[in-house]
């Protein structure tokens, strides 16, 4: 059969019934008599239209056609030919250019034509942007979608004017994107999705290099549709406090306070990743998981031995499997590679560890399968490194980056070993100043894959960084420059966010998270005091704008209670601190911090140090409902402002004295303070500020019926949020248009409410009280004009869209 398929370029369609097994339930003995005549149908339809059985599988077929015009119009076919029928069957289609073997077709394509079909509805032929380029059909275009490969967003069409649910894509996850397809694995990939049904916590163990991160992945993608509120991957490779665990998955999944609070009643998966060196976190995780209906899925080199684990080990891949994954890598550096006799003995001797495997298939740019086995053969025995009570296979990775660290010269390796004390990865101007880098030599490691690089920035696989530090030793000195260098760059950050180039600084901030904590966690160690103050103190900002209360409460609590603190840098750490505890509710503590702080401020006698400890001590007590003493500290900033010519001060003032007054319902006092915050913040280079400024006044004015100005400046303040990636200035947005929108249109404006409802979700976000009171303006104004059922149906097609179609959609309905 297998001579009659296409070459060349080739479209494939795959097909499903969906809910197979429902429709056996339903029909029992009949369901043989509904299959066989599906099977007849589109065995008919791929004949027509000259379409080539390559496999079937229960009710799937794959179907091979010479011609892309072919193929979708066999898929308008068999959807007619079924149409009516007990079954519905979902199709996916894509063109490329595949490997044809004595077995069939072989790889990438294959994978990704079936892909797309996974993510397709009963009834929905979903196409690939290969097969709408070249067929140009009528097609809706369904933007770009993550599949379940892990590969980059795919560009998806639906073929036909149907209606359809979402795809069943990965678009509620921060899964990385993965450079290449799993290889093999199926078995443990299986027990990994089985798991997962009956354990509150499934624990992937094996040595490093093993492949846990990359079967964990594949494992989450697999089951991302029973986890309707997000599949969330947390690195903890660069932490080494088990106490900054919880912290960190807070950031992850979005928990701005307490997080079992945040999972409760929602259903997430929630993948650890690299926990073996802060397994004192089990507990912690264990009780996260009793108090959720969540998942949680942890790579480790241990398991962490509390109830409810389920422990899956990740075993070396057998031979043949082994052989695939060294054929398929050599083939990424030459397209030509054939296996010979010799990559089976370099697989077994490489113990059929992945990351083994992949460093030495690396080695076929300059060296012969042959030559990879002879210099494996003659070093590996002589390289055993690491304890000697570890386990054979640990020991034998070990050696096998030992023997690629032997091929380096003298000044490859000391680059290597000092690479190592980056975290997260690093930039070059970075490893040139901190490791002394040339680009030559650090090209030649990018080429040996002992690093690697992914666009501006280099990194190294976390086993890889470990063997290099082990190389490096404790080098106090080397240490000590990265944390100085992380502290100068944060330091020149920070005002950078509040200028024009802040979504560039932010963006900085964000990459170089784990060297700053590993910056932070050093000065914490040696004692290094007036350091982690400075540090900490410099990241606050940048934890308030992304939300990272938990840590960057964690973080400066520690600096705070540094002894010998100079005043300015103990001021700044207050500061921080009490923004920080005002965001997680503790009001008390942020008002005493920022009380302290301001004393600080004023005994220096600067007027931005006493102008910024007056906003964030007025910040405690207007959260914490003192609004007369805030409003006091407010005036006195206010004044002191604008004495002094601060004008980004005296913006900030004036919105928050604004805001104050939309908490006690005094539109007009609102309005006389936002008007001038607005015209001072137009001058500024800090488009949060000017945007902040916006979204208040259109608040008062939308509440007093000044709708025309209102959405005008709601449009304005929306493309700004949408621009610095800030959902939370778009929620507030939206929550605007909503009301805008009721006496008009009240249909958008239940739409556009669903979808804030959803954002609010998803981001999560809790409306301020301002906020509240106009969500429940709007839905008393469209209560009037529409009966319940109405809006309720009206609020769930508005749940339907994401963040970005939510204010697509706000923009074009409101004007």
């Amino acid at each position: 059969m297998h001579q009659r398929l296409p070459t060349g370029t080739v479209t494939f369609l795959f097909t499903d019934i969906e809910g197979s097994t429902r429709l056996l339930g339903e029909l029992g003995e009949g369901y043989v008599a509904v299959l066989a005549e599906h099977h007849r149908s589109l065995r008919e339809v791929w004949a027509a239209h000259h379409g080539i059985e390559v496999d079937t599988a229960g009710d799937a077929f794959f179907v091979a056609f010479a011609r892309a015009s072919d193929a979708l119009a066999a898929a308008e076919a068999g959807q007619a030919a079924l149409a009516g029928g007990p079954v519905r069957v979902r199709m996916g289609v894509h063109t490329g250019e595949p490997l044809l073997t004595e077995t069939g077709y072989v790889g990438m394509d294959v994978h990704r034509a079936a892909r797309i079909a996974a993510v397709a509805h009963g009834g929905q032929v979903v196409i690939s942007r290969s097969t709408f380029d070249l067929a140009a059909p009528d097609a809706r275009d369904l933007g770009n979608h993550r599949l379940k490969d892990l590969s980059a967003p795919e560009r998806l069409y639906q073929l036909g004017k149907g209606e359809f649910p979402q795809l069943r894509s990965l678009h509620r996850t921060n899964l990385p994107v993965q450079p290449s397809r799993l290889v093999g694995r199926e078995h443990e990939l299986r027990a990994v999705v089985a798991a997962l049904e009956a354990h509150r916590i499934v624990t992937l163990t094996g040595p490093g290099g093993s492949g846990k991160t990359r079967l964990a992945l594949h494992a989450a993608a697999e089951v991302a549709e029973r986890f309707p509120d997000g599949v969330w991957w947390v690195s903890l490779a660069a932490i080494r406090d088990a106490a900054l665990v919880l912290p960190a998955i807070a950031t992850a999944v979005g928990a701005q306070a307490d997080l079992a609070s945040h999972l409760a009643g929602k259903r997430m998966l929630v993948l650890l990743d690299n926990v073996e060196q802060v397994i004192d976190c089990a507990a912690d995780i264990a009780g996260l998981a009793e108090s959720t209906t969540s998942r949680i899925v942890v790579t480790s080199r241990q398991p962490l031995r509390v109830d409810g684990e389920a422990e899956i080990d990740v075993p070396p891949l057998p031979p043949d499997d082994a052989v695939a994954l060294f054929v398929e890598r050599a083939r990424s550096i030459d397209s030509s590679f054939a296996a010979d006799e010799h990559v089976p003995a370099i697989c077994a001797r490489l113990d059929g560890l992945p990351l083994a495997i992949e460093l030495a298939a690396a080695r076929t740019r300059v060296l012969s399968s042959r030559a990879i086995l002879e210099r494996l053969s003659k070093r590996l025995p002589l390289l055993t490194g690491g304890r000697r009570d570890a386990p054979e296979r640990q020991r034998t990775l070990h050696a096998t980056i030992a023997w690629t660290y032997d091929l380096l010269d003298e000044g490859e390796r000391m680059l290597f070993a000092r690479l190592g004390v980056f975290h997260g990865g690093w930039a070059l101007h970075a490893g040139e100043a901190v490791c002394d880098a040339s680009l030559d030599v650090l090209e030649s490691l990018v080429e040996k894959s002992l690093v690697r690089r992914s666009g501006e920035r280099y990194f190294m696989l976390e086993t890889i960084r470990e063997f290099a530090g082990d190389v490096l030793g404790d080098d106090e000195d080397l240490l000590l420059g990265h944390a100085q260098w992380f502290q100068q760059l944060v330091e020149t950050l920070e005002p950078q966010l509040r200028a024009s180039n802040q979504a560039h600084a932010l963006a900085i901030f964000a990459a170089e998270l784990d060297n700053v904590r590993a910056a932070l966690a050093f000065a914490r160690a040696t004692e290094r005091h007036e350091l982690e103050g400075s540090l900490a103190g410099a990241c606050w900002y940048f934890w308030m704008w992304t939300g990272s209360y938990v840590e960057g409460r964690e973080a400066l609590l520690s600096a705070a209670h540094g002894p010998g603190l100079s005043p300015a840098v103990r001021a700044r750490v207050l500061e921080g601190l009490s923004a920080m505890l005002s965001a997680v509710a503790d009001y008390p503590a942020a008002t005493a911090s920022g009380e302290e702080a301001l004393e600080i401020r004023r005994s220096l006698g600067e007027t931005d140090g006493v102008l910024r400890a007056l906003i964030n001590a007025s910040l405690a007590y207007g959260r914490g409902g003192d609004l007369r003493r805030g409003a006091l500290l407010l005036e006195e900033a206010r004044a002191l402002a604008s004495e002094s010519g601060n004008t980004w001060m005296e913006a900030i003032a004036l919105i928050n004295l604004g805001s104050g007054a939309l908490i006690d319902a005094d539109f007009g006092s609102a309005e006389s303070y936002l008007r001038p915050a607005v015209a001072l913040a137009s001058s500024l280079e800090d488009r949060f500020v000017a945007a902040a400024a916006e979204t208040n006044l259109a608040a008062a004015l939308i509440v007093q019926d000044k709708r025309e100005e209102a959405v005008a400046l709601y449009r304005r303040a929306c493309t700004v949020w949408r621009e610095l990636g800030n959902p939370e200035g778009q929620i507030w947005c939206l929550e605007g248009f909503a009301l805008a929108a009721a006496e008009g249109d009240p249909e958008a404006a239940a739409r556009i409410g669903g979808a804030s409802l959803r954002a609010c979700e998803e981001v999560p976000y809790v409306l301020p009280a301002q906020e509240q009171a106009w969500r429940e303006r709007r839905r008393a104004r469209v209560a009037d004009q529409l009966d319940p059922a109405r809006i309720d149906e009206l609020e769930r097609e508005g749940r339907k869209m994401d963040l970005a179609e939510s204010v697509d959609y706000a923009l074009e309905s409101v004007r």
